[in-house]
């Protein structure tokens, strides 16, 4: 290979390897220690002083007992009664749980796993008066970085869980069309962003298998082979506005804007202000996505051709063929339609 040819291969693997980290972040080791005082309190009979429920992935904790007296500890230590557990499974990701949890009248929700967890429980607690306390455990673990929670010490998330301050926040109502018929839509909510195209295409390609093995790495590689891809037309309506049409690899609907490493993908967006913002992302090619980066880590509000900021309290995107769509990171299946509103105000969240 010459050296133009090694300059090239190497501007593809970087430009691959900065997407995949605005969309992933390596799990880190969490210490486990005993809270001061936390031997102290008086004796009460069980139920009589407040309690939290707590809404855990299985698959995120290798030791549940060590998880429960550890939490309990740090309860006692704020005179709250032991906490009560209750498991997500494929089934039901933490909404159905949640739901059950809030009947029994707990003083707030902890979410206890990565961004899907998070986004199931904050569903269940949109509307209601009762706070949503994260505990990451996750990859992304992306409410907790734009609430600046701390990532690598549960020890300190949990404290501010059980005793921080309540903020009001908003979260984003989102409908999939799967047909383009509007034949049984799929409702759902997501706290940080929802995507439809490229994102949500390498989300669902990288396997459990291959993440198990590699890490974050597989999303590097998954999106490296998915850069040269081709772009798909758009119909993109804000609010009642008109109706425009764009030749995209992406289209991102966000609720806050900041990904891993502090960079705003959407520069202006806020957790509480009733806005959706929108980044359109519409590079050709492998060049093109330097451009996409290029905007991205300079944190552009004026953006560029290929990447265009938009704002509005509610957003149609009609594809003209079936896209992969992703809620919070998660995949979600493909649609034609993504329908978005802000619900704004609708979340209490420990911060």
């Amino acid at each position: 290979m010459g050296s133009g040819g090694l300059v090239w291969a190497v501007t593809v693997i970087v430009a691959a390897a900065a997407l995949a980290a605005v969309l992933v972040t390596v799990r880190r080791s969490r210490r486990r220690a005993t809270p001061a005082g936390a031997a102290a309190g008086p004796e009460q009979p069980p139920g009589a002083r407040p309690w939290v429920a707590v809404v855990v992935n299985p698959t995120k904790i290798t030791d549940l007992d060590r998880e429960t007296a550890w939490l309990d500890r740090h309860c006692a230590a704020h005179g709250l009664d032991a906490a009560r557990w209750w498991q997500t499974t494929v089934e039901d990701p933490g909404c159905e749980v949640t739901r059950r949890a809030l009947d029994e009248k707990p003083c707030a929700v902890l979410a206890f796993g990565g961004d899907g967890t998070v986004r199931a429980v904050a569903s269940a607690l949109a509307g209601t008066s009762t706070p949503l306390g994260i505990l990451p455990a996750g990859t992304g673990n992306l409410l907790a970085r734009n609430l600046s929670l701390p990532l690598t010490d549960l020890d300190a998330a949990v404290e501010i869980a059980l005793s921080g301050r309540d903020r009001k926040v908003d979260v984003g109502q989102v409908q999939f069309d799967r047909s383009g018929e509007d034949h049984d839509p799929v409702t759902d909510t997501f706290c940080v962003m929802a995507g439809i195209g490229f994102d949500a295409e390498v989300m669902a390609s990288v396997g459990s298998e291959l993440k198990d093995r590699v890490g974050w790495w597989a999303y590097i590689l998954e999106g490296t082979r998915k850069l040269s891809g081709p772009r798909v037309r758009v119909a993109i309506r804000l609010d009642e506005g008109e109706v425009t049409h764009r030749w995209v690899r992406t289209v991102l609907v966000g609720n806050c804007g900041e990904l891993i490493g502090g960079v705003p993908l959407m520069p202006d967006a806020e957790l509480d202000d009733g806005w959706l913002d929108l980044a359109v992302v519409a590079p050709r090619g492998v060049v093109g996505w330097g451009a996409v980066i290029a905007t991205v880590l300079t944190r552009s509000r004026r953006g560029h051709p290929v990447v265009q900021h938009l704002r509005a309290r509610s957003v149609e995107i009609r594809a003209e063929r079936p896209l992969h769509v992703q809620l919070d990171g998660d995949p979600a299946g493909t649609a034609r339609v993504l329908r978005a509103t802000a619900d704004p105000l609708a979340l209490t969240v420990r911060y």
